[in-house]
C-alpha cells in the first residue's frame, strides 16, 4: 500500500514538473517532453490529459501549451510543489523580519508558505491571512494566533475574496505584510483576477512595512489587472536568475532589492 502511495506521489510530482516546464518554455512538442522527463510517449500523454482536464494547460496535436493567463496561478495544489527549494530560500532570507509580538499579514501565494515555520518559532506573532492553506500550516502550533479572513471561498486558490475580506483588511493595522506576485514588469505588479489584485492592494494599505518575495520566473510578464507600483514595497527578495533590467528598474524606483543564490 505504501509503495502505491509513493508511486502516486511520484506521478503527481512529475506532473507538477511537466506543468512548470510548459509554462516556462511555452509550446512544447509532446515527444520532446517525454524525452526530457525520461518516460514513454503514452505516459506523457496520460500526464498531459490529466493536466488538460484540470485546465492547467492546453493539449493540442502533438504539442502542449500554457494558457496565456499565467496557468500556474490557477491551482494551489500544483503551485505548492513548484520551485519549492527556491521558495524556502526566499522565505529564509526574510525570517529575521518576523518580530516577537508583531502582526503579520500573509497573502495566499504559495511562495510565502515556508515562512510559517519561521513564524511558528517566534513568540506571540499574530498572523492574518485570507488563505486557508496558510492558516492550516499552523495546525500543529499550540497557541498560534491566526486570523482567517472570511469571504467568498475560491477552492482552486484555497482562499477567500470579496468585500468581506477587503472590509476586514480596512480595519486592520499590521506591522508587516509578506506577499508574492503573479508577474512583475517594469516596476508594476499584475494579477489575472481582479478580486486578488484588490486584496493585495488592501494588504499593502494596512501594513506599516511590506516585503515582496518573487522568483525569477515572475519577471517580464503581465496579466489583466495591474494593482500596484513596486515602490510600495520596502524590500524585494529574488534570485540571481532574475533579469538584470528588471532589477535595475526596481532599484531606480527606490526599492531595496536583495538577490539570493539559487539553491
Amino acid at each position: 500500500m505504501a509503495s502505491a502511495r509513493s508511486s502516486l506521489a511520484e506521478v503527481d510530482r512529475r506532473r507538477q514538473d511537466v506543468l512548470a516546464h510548459v509554462v516556462a518554455h511555452g509550446e512544447v512538442r509532446i515527444d520532446e517532453l517525454a524525452r526530457h522527463f525520461g518516460v514513454s510517449l503514452a505516459t506523457m500523454h496520460r500526464d498531459l490529459d490529466q493536466l488538460a482536464e484540470r485546465r492547467l494547460l492546453r493539449k493540442e496535436r502533438g504539442r502542449a501549451a500554457p494558457f496565456p493567463s499565467l496557468t500556474m496561478e490557477t491551482a494551489t495544489r500544483f503551485r505548492v510543489g513548484v520551485n519549492s527549494a527556491l521558495k524556502e530560500a526566499l522565505c529564509a532570507a526574510v525570517a529575521d523580519e518576523i518580530r516577537p509580538g508583531s502582526t503579520v499579514v500573509l497573502d495566499d501565494s504559495t511562495t510565502v508558505f515556508p515562512l510559517a515555520a519561521h513564524i511558528a518559532r517566534t513568540e506571540a506573532v499574530t498572523v492574518v491571512t485570507n488563505s486557508l492553506g496558510v492558516a492550516r500550516l499552523f495546525d500543529d502550533t499550540p497557541g498560534a494566533d491566526v486570523t482567517l479572513l472570511g469571504g467568498r471561498y475560491r477552492g482552486e486558490f484555497g482562499s477567500c475574496v470579496g468585500p468581506d475580506v477587503l472590509r476586514a483588511l480596512g480595519r486592520l493595522r499590521a506591522d508587516l505584510a509578506v506577499m508574492s506576485a503573479v508577474s512583475v514588469l517594469g516596476g508594476r505588479l499584475f494579477h489575472p483576477i481582479r478580486d486578488y489584485a484588490e486584496i493585495k492592494e488592501a494588504m499593502l494599505d494596512c501594513a506599516q512595512r511590506a516585503l515582496l518575495l518573487v522568483d525569477h520566473t515572475k519577471f517580464g510578464k503581465t496579466a489583466t489587472h495591474a494593482y500596484s507600483d513596486i515602490a510600495r514595497y520596502d524590500r524585494v527578495v529574488t534570485d540571481r536568475a532574475a533579469p538584470a533590467g528588471e532589477l535595475t528598474e526596481l532599484r531606480r524606483r527606490g526599492v531595496t532589492v536583495d538577490v539570493i543564490d539559487q539553491p
